[in-house]
């Protein structure tokens, strides 16, 4: 039952570590039982996982990083605030028209300094995911980042953003609604900050949902999330109608982190723990805390007006025809 158990939490390329673990905790469980001494045999297969672990994640395919990108159990927007915002007070609503529970945002303190974070949840179970919808954002959630960026330029305060969204909600309640305005205007709103904006790509970065908040001074990308201009499913369903070419549309989207830093899209990769951030939650939430503090400390010493032409130059530069 402990392996059936394990499986579940592993991507079908784990299998032959799944498998191996499986055995581990068998053992395990009868050394506890006091039936049997097996240290020596627990440490061989726990070094040869390590070892398989280690050359998996060394050579992940596009694919294989969309899979890890969206594994349920890597730490989402909410468990980078618990564990680098302090005295966070959630701000809600657009003062327009309602709450939208995709996008989180609000005040606090990072490491000393007082801030404002924005970020976009998927949830971590049925329920939350529901409520949060999946992390698809309405107008009125891009509508509320745009108040909290102008709240933050108002007193000086940086911005941090944290982006994990297959993308923007397409329903038609958020077309009739303003869902293309209202990320234009987002932004918009990004580039126009005279303080200093950082974002982080968490997870997934799904078209205009992502850019919407990601339109940043500094971008930083931990080592194997996703950045595309749409998703692998919809880019296949698409040009070959159907979404079982979604492996082969992750290939041509060049939607990694490395082809990220070499186009110019983003700033910085952020490591990931072996095994991905969802095996070491909290090593990768101050990983992204380390390097949150060093591109913050790096644009503290621009006044407003340098900040705002050098996050605008930079997006001008970029030159998708880059490797």
């Amino acid at each position: 039952m402990a392996a059936a158990q394990l499986m579940q939490t592993f991507l079908d390329f784990e299998r032959p570590i799944a498998d191996l673990e499986g055995k581990i905790e068998e053992l395990r469980h009868l050394s506890d039982a006091g039936e049997i001494n097996i240290a020596d045999e627990v440490g061989k297969l726990q070094g040869e996982a390590d070892r398989l672990l280690r050359q998996a994640y060394a050579n992940l395919t596009p694919w294989q990083k969309v899979q890890v990108a969206r594994h349920p159990e890597r730490p989402h927007c909410v468990d980078y605030i618990d564990g680098l915002i302090e005295e966070f007070t959630p701000l809600a609503g657009d003062r327009a028209f309602a709450e939208d529970y995709a996008v989180v945002g609000g005040l606090g303190r990072f490491r000393g300094y007082s801030c404002v974070v924005i970020g976009t949840e998927k949830g971590a179970d049925t329920t939350s995911r529901v409520a949060r919808n999946f992390g698809m954002a309405r107008p009125e959630g891009y509508r509320k980042a745009q108040r909290l960026m102008h709240l933050a330029d108002r007193f000086q305060l940086p911005v941090i953003t944290l982006v994990d969204t297959t993308g923007a909600y397409p329903g038609v309640g958020a077309e009739e609604r303003g869902q293309a305005e209202a990320i234009a205007r987002s932004i918009e709103t990004c580039l126009s900050l005279q303080v200093p904006l950082v974002s982080v790509v968490i997870g997934e970065g799904g078209s205009g949902g992502a850019i919407a908040l990601a339109s940043a001074n500094s971008v930083l990308m931990l080592e194997h999330s996703i950045y595309s201009v749409i998703a692998p499913e919809a880019c296949s369903s698409i040009l070959w109608r159907s979404v079982d070419q979604a492996r082969d549309a992750a290939e041509a989207l060049r939607l990694t982190a490395s082809d990220m830093l070499k186009f110019g899209v983003i700033d910085q990769i952020v490591l990931e723990p072996v095994g991905g951030a969802h095996r070491s939650p909290s090593v990768a939430i101050d990983a992204v805390g380390n390097a949150v503090e060093l591109a913050l400390s790096d644009l503290r010493e621009f006044d407003g007006a340098a900040l705002r032409t050098r996050r605008r130059e930079k997006f001008l530069k970029i030159d998708g025809r880059a490797g």
